[in-house]
């Protein structure tokens, strides 16, 4: 039987890729937009409590088990920025003044050290009040590049560049991309837990 389960996003990019990697799991992932959810303020300082946040915000306002992530950028050589201010890291959710700002912040730092990651923490609870949600993680190495290249994905994709396979993020077909991101990692956890659900 499939369970209905609430994506907690308003993301098209991440509803997008969200439905890609669920489409052999047993359950209908439906949008919180098809429940006219309002947005939740993410106030706290980590991932995992931002995602907790969201995941209860939309279990409380449809009554469904509910998923949600919280992901985004890290670059230690800026301390971390993004980080969890990733989506409005210029003050917008514009994706690219987004990407622009952090090229233009790298610009000041000595060039040797581009690395950076990706982070996500995805979070399903059963119902608005779960004590006991399941938490998953995955994180996605590579280094900042000097231009964006690519037109495929979305945030800050143009500007990830995978050394390993020598093209951004945006330059992955979907199906590459969700195969290695972050976001598959985490997930590829949680669906060994799903199934266990009643």
């Amino acid at each position: 039987m499939t369970k209905k389960l609430i994506l907690a996003t308003h993301n098209p990019g991440k509803i997008r890729e969200f439905e890609r990697l669920f489409r052999d799991l047993p359950y209908q992932l439906i949008s919180q937009q098809d429940f006219a959810v309002p947005e939740c303020e993410e106030p706290a300082s980590t991932f995992i409590e931002n995602a907790l946040i969201k995941a209860r915000h939309a279990s409380a306002h449809t009554g469904l088990p509910a998923l949600a992530d919280d992901s985004g950028l890290v670059v230690p050589a800026l301390q971390g920025e993004p980080g969890i201010y990733s989506a409005r890291y210029a003050s917008s959710d514009d994706q690219q003044a987004n990407w622009k700002k952090l090229l233009d912040k790298l610009q000041l730092l000595p060039a040797d050290d581009r690395s950076a990651y990706f982070y996500c923490c995805l979070v399903f609870i059963r119902h608005p009040l779960d004590p006991t949600p399941l938490v998953t993680e995955g994180i996605w190495h590579g280094q900042i590049a000097l231009e964006a290249t690519g037109d495929k994905g979305f945030g800050y994709d143009p500007v990830f560049y995978l050394p390993q396979l020598q093209c951004t993020a945006a330059q992955l077909s979907p199906e590459e991309k969700n195969s290695i991101s972050h976001r598959a990692q985490a997930l590829a956890k949680m669906k060994d837990r799903l199934p266990l659900e009643k």
